[in-house]
């Protein structure tokens, strides 16, 4: 069964670091590009970062560079998203995403195949 588990959100306060895990099962995500989206309350889904699996490429939305890291570690079969100096705006449910077209980066959540459940992150006072 292919599943996507995200995993280590929670409450955090402003300026705090999260590190969110994707971990896949039921399949391999080496060659697959995974993104990173976020989806507060009345908001549409926004795409914050992906990377692609031939050579590491990455994106980050503008309202996150320099604040979050993206990375794989194909042999855990995991990517990790890395949250620093967070702010009450990141407050979301992110979801992490594969695609099979894996050569590129996508912000378009049509581009992606399978989908995990979602993490809440609250940051908050």
């Amino acid at each position: 069964q292919v599943q996507l588990v995200e995993s280590g959100g929670g409450l955090v306060q402003p300026g705090g670091s999260l590190r969110l895990s994707c971990a896949a099962s039921g399949f391999t995500l080496d060659y697959y590009a995974i993104g990173w989206f976020r989806q507060a309350p009345g908001k549409e889904r926004e795409g914050v970062s992906c990377i692609n699996s031939s050579d590491g490429s990455t994106y980050y939305a503008d309202s996150v560079k320099g604040q979050f890291t993206i990375s794989r570690d194909n042999a855990k079969n995991t990517v990790y998203l890395q949250m620093n100096s967070l702010k009450p705006e990141d407050t979301a449910v992110y979801y992490c995403a594969a695609s099979r077209s894996g050569y590129g980066c996508y912000t378009d959540p049509i581009e992606y195949d399978y989908w995990g459940q979602g993490t809440q992150v609250t940051v908050s006072s």
